[in-house]
């Protein structure tokens, strides 16, 4: 029942996005893309290749929208949740909760930023929370990672985009079964990002609420 009503969501979203896009975005994600290894440590990989013109990516390709990239996926997780979500920023942290707190799904060290001239990272280590089993509190992290391919044709430019979960433990896993966290935790999960990389042809990027590359050229 939660996953049909978030995946009717998520269409909802996605049509009415759909119109005029001025970049186009098409799902890449390897076929087995969500990988289990026998101690429960989860690894998700989730990738999209966004295609748009030359111009349009030299224009935002800086380290200040690398972090509105980051602000963009938080906002996107409190959207398609209709508000049931939200992402509550500390100097130290980012806690992912349900309506609030004391309902923190999952909390993060702050991010960590790797700008490099065609290739950028934003990384959060998973502390804790709800989601996470005992025992892989401190251990995986989420990270988005882009990079930018070689010129095509027409003056047109292609960025790989990969969103990944390594080292989680979920506590689902541990409570339940793993089966378990399979048919409903990892299915939400790759929906959302699928929908999330989708969005990203709509070059729609949030301004980061704490704007610590905004100076950088």
């Amino acid at each position: 029942m939660i996953i049909a009503a978030l995946s009717a969501l998520v269409a909802v979203a996605r049509r009415r996005k759909r119109k005029h896009r001025p970049a186009r975005a098409v799902i890449v994600s390897p076929r087995k893309s969500t990988v289990i290894q026998r101690d429960g440590a989860v690894k998700s990989v989730q990738s999209a290749e966004l295609t748009m013109d030359l111009a349009e990516l030299e224009q935002i390709w800086t380290p200040a929208n690398l972090e509105n990239l980051a602000r963009t996926y938080w906002r996107f997780l409190s959207r398609v949740t209709l508000g049931l979500i939200r992402v509550v920023y500390s100097a130290h942290s980012r806690s992912v909760v349900l309506i609030g707190r004391p309902l923190t799904l999952l909390r993060f060290d702050a991010p960590q930023y790797t700008v490099e001239a065609d290739h950028g990272a934003v990384r959060w280590r998973i502390r804790d929370g709800l989601l996470v089993a005992r025992t892989g509190r401190g251990s995986g992290f989420l990270a988005l990672d882009v990079r930018r391919g070689p010129e095509r044709a027409g003056g047109r430019a292609e960025v790989l985009i990969e969103v990944e979960v390594a080292n989680f433990y979920p506590a689902i896993a541990v409570g339940f079964s793993t089966p378990v966290y399979e048919m409903t935790q990892s299915v939400i999960h790759v929906l959302v990002t699928h929908a999330f990389l989708r969005s990203l042809a709509n070059l729609d990027l949030a301004q980061s609420k704490v704007r610590r590359l905004s100076d950088q050229p």
